[in-house]
């Protein structure tokens, strides 16, 4: 409890800061997630508070994010449709999804999974990044534009002949369920069919048409219509947001500009009495739990969504723990992963109860809470707080929030999470796959078929398979590489031979490292702790490179890293022995010579101390 308070000052303000910075985003991603800006408020508000009393991650800042709303959407979307489209008879189950999801992450981080997130590759990170970024985008531009396709009556009148038909099967599979379906004779289900309204017929195919406008392959289908039917004021509410957005990141930073567009465009809006669609109200008062989720409860009634569950806990744990890692860089600590999978996993279940959609850690929020002076768990906690008060104090004004605003807000959200870093990789990638006559890379195989995979198909499945592919292009890699160099044997911990009669005078000022084998995804982790395993009267570091056969993506930039950090702390980095294949990816991006010059770079470690003498010389006739 004394540490909770060590920092008031600076947690107090990085708290209210990233409270405040989190506010659009929380709006705008529950309207995307289809159950309201309430929802997003609501998971907001308790994931923030209790990820972070419970969390492994001091200053982790945890809320709604792109990716976890994403898949909410799509779940939401599945349940709505199998509800016949009415959202409060679908909100128990999708609340229970939500629920499982949380009590997953706790589950994951008992058992202490947490460490294996690692495991993932980049290009699989990479891919599924790029992805959320295009159904962001895609699923935004309807709303942005103000249109709506159940409310495009001629839209809507071309579902109407299917929307009978499933009012029908619908009466007759409640007759079957009654135990009162009469094949021969169908007069129960006359009776029952002329009680069908025309209201009740429009209702169903708005539904349906809602339905086939959503998502990335429904919005395509719907453009040209779209495009047709601009509402030129939602344009304007939605372009003039994304606008201030960037345009006042080049005033200054210190204010953040989604707040700064959010206040401007909302109030000109109000100020001037525009014709604008406003969000959904949002409840004001105290939020009040859902306990009708456990009216129904039964293990039957939640077996389809398990698996679904636990994609959700999943994602929210590779999205938390990859903000944990920024906030260790920053912070120049060491976070728990799996005490932070539990207080995730505490944070989103006590949301689900509330009715909020689950999130993780939210690696802007973070940052903003770091640099504004957020050391402990009180700062996270603080947020959590700050949003409450902001819903009770400010929930009917921010119901009159136009949904373009919010649309617009969305649109730089998809924007700034794709991976351009990956993206831009890709040319300079070594081709060393063969798909025909066309020779590429493997890993740029793996980044666009789950990009494709997720954009289009199915956002869980896109992610197994890219996991197969990345796992399976892996093994035989290194069982090409381990063919090749079939002699070597067990290494220990220990000097190598050629370092038993290392100068006695440069023992103190070289630090050196062996890398014993590939660098990948799965084995950066601890190459990545080079920098403070370095004794501090050491100025030179000798990275041995003869055993690191091969390097992927995932370790390219581990070692960028590892350079930079040693550049930026004046230490000396020597390369002993680059083989053939790191030596080209390490080229292809510029490691070489940007990070690492050539002639710091040696074929025997005698050319390396001889090099290391000759500098230590010059240095004492100076």
């Amino acid at each position: 409890m004394k540490n909770l308070f060590s920092n008031l000052k600076g947690d107090a303000f990085g708290g209210i800061t990233a409270g405040i910075v989190a506010l659009p985003l929380a709006l705008a991603f529950g309207v995307s997630s289809g159950l309201g800006p309430s929802a997003g408020l609501y998971g907001a508000i308790f994931l923030s508070f209790f990820a972070a009393l419970f969390g492994g991650t001091n200053t982790q800042i945890s809320g709604p994010t792109a990716p976890m709303t994403a898949v909410s959407m799509v779940v939401i979307a599945g349940i709505i449709a199998i509800n016949d489209g009415d959202i409060e008879k679908a909100l128990p189950a999708i609340l229970i999804v939500f629920l499982l999801a949380g009590i997953m992450q706790v589950g994951l981080g008992l058992l202490g999974l947490g460490r294996y997130i690692k495991y993932i590759p980049y290009p699989v990170v990479s891919g599924f990044m790029t992805a959320i970024g295009v159904i962001i985008l895609i699923t935004q531009i309807l709303p942005s534009i103000g249109y709506y396709p159940k409310e495009d009556t001629e839209f809507v009148s071309q579902f109407k002949p299917q929307a009978e038909e499933l009012i029908l099967e619908n009466i007759l599979k409640e007759e079957a369920s009654e135990g009162i379906l009469v094949l021969e004779d169908f007069e129960e289900t006359l009776k029952r069919a002329k009680l069908i309204t025309d209201d009740d017929i429009l209702k169903e195919s708005k539904t349906l048409a809602k339905n086939e406008a959503s998502g990335v392959m429904g919005t395509l289908k719907v453009l040209p219509r779209a495009i047709q039917n601009i509402n030129w004021l939602e344009l304007i509410l939605a372009l003039s947001t994304i606008f201030i957005i960037y345009g006042f990141k080049r005033i200054t930073t210190k204010i953040p500009s989604t707040l700064v567009a959010l206040v401007v465009v909302s109030g000109a809006a109000i100020a001037f009495g525009l014709n604008y669609r406003p969000i959904e109200e949002i409840p004001s008062g105290i939020p009040i739990p859902h306990l009708e989720i456990f009216t129904n409860f039964s293990i039957g009634s939640i077996t389809p969504y398990v698996f679904t569950a636990l994609t959700l806990a999943l994602l929210g744990a590779i999205d938390s723990l990859l903000t944990s890692i920024v906030a260790d860089n920053m912070t120049k600590t060491k976070h728990n992963p799996n005490k932070e999978l539990i207080g995730q996993g505490i944070g989103n279940s006590i949301g689900a109860l509330f009715g909020g959609i689950p999130g993780a850690g939210a690696t802007i929020r973070t940052v903003v809470n770091i640099n504004s002076g957020g050391k402990t768990k009180l700062s996270g906690m603080i947020a959590g707080i700050m949003l409450l008060i902001i819903l009770l104090g400010l929930g009917p004004i921010a119901s009159r929030i136009p949904a373009a605003v919010l649309a617009g807000i969305l649109v730089t959200v998809g924007i700034g999470v794709m991976d351009y870093k990956g993206l831009k990789a890709v040319p300079s990638l070594p081709r060393d796959a063969k798909i025909g006559p066309i020779n590429i890379s493997s890993e740029v195989i793996i980044m666009f078929v789950v990009l494709l995979l997720s954009s289009f198909w199915n956002l869980v499945y896109a992610v197994g398979i890219g996991l197969i592919i990345a796992s399976l292009m892996f093994m035989k890699k290194i069982g090409d590489l381990t063919a090749e160099r079939s002699d070597v044997k067990s290494l220990k911990e220990e000097a190598w031979s050629d370092e038993l009669d290392f100068p006695e005078q440069l023992k103190e000022k070289v630090f050196i490292k062996h890398i014993k084998g590939p660098l990948f995804f799965g084995s950066t982790n601890e190459f990545l702790s080079l920098a403070a395993q370095i004794p501090k009267t050491a100025s030179i570091v000798i990275i041995r490179l003869d055993r690191m056969q091969y390097m992927d993506q995932s370790g390219l930039y581990a070692m960028e890293d590892v350079l930079q950090e040693l550049n930026k702390n004046s230490i000396t980095p020597l390369f002993v022995d680059l083989l053939n294949q790191p030596k080209y990816m390490m080229e292809r991006i510029d490691i070489i010579p940007d990070l690492m010059p050539r002639e710091q770079i040696f074929d025997t470690l005698d050319e390396c101390i001889k090099w290391i003498k000759a500098k230590n010389d010059l240095n004492l006739n100076q």
